[in-house]
């Protein structure tokens, strides 16, 4: 049986996964239905807030400019060594908005963004291209077999073991 993790244990796995791997699957909703892109990003002070920098030419950008939902898909990279089931990966779900070079955040976060890439520098500086916020309200944290975690917005801090419900058993 799989110990118990505390919410800093599992806090500090989540913080590991998004400081090793630098780019994530963004799922956009296409004529009702999923579309991924690859995008790097950068987070905020928790998982409640992530940045992307995107282009307006993009078909992502123009997906969330009509419908502002979103899943942010992070995984720790697949090797022949590696068990595929049992890769660390979060799925967070929220909206997107586009922050505002007037916000008052807009400059720390555009520097994280550029401390993190600083390939993309250049890109700041053509017109198709903004800062979004995506406003995260719950994620999925999955450090293993048996080691399913779930948080929410309200209480980014606080993550819960996931309880598996099995369907009821139908009765002759």
């Amino acid at each position: 049986m799989a110990t118990a993790l505390s919410s800093e244990n599992v806090h500090d796995a989540w913080s590991a996964l998004v400081r090793d791997v630098r780019t994530a699957v963004l799922l956009t909703m296409r004529n009702e239905r999923p579309f991924g892109s690859h995008v790097p990003y950068v987070f905020g002070s928790d998982w409640t807030k992530a940045y992307l920098h995107l282009s307006r030419l993009a078909l992502h950008t123009q997906h969330l400019l009509t419908d502002p939902r979103l899943s942010l898909f992070i995984a720790e990279p697949d090797g022949l060594e590696k068990n595929p089931l049992a890769l660390r990966r979060i799925n967070l779900q929220g909206e997107a908005v586009v922050l505002s070079p007037d916000a008052p955040s807009y400059r720390a976060i555009k520097e994280r963004y550029l401390e993190r890439f600083p390939q993309a520098e250049m890109m700041f500086g053509f017109g198709d291209f903004a800062l979004w916020e995506l406003r995260l309200e719950a994620a999925h944290f999955v450090l293993g077999f048996g080691q399913a975690f779930v948080s929410a917005a309200a209480a980014p801090t606080k993550w819960v073991h996931q309880k598996v419900e099995r369907p009821a058993s139908k009765k002759d």
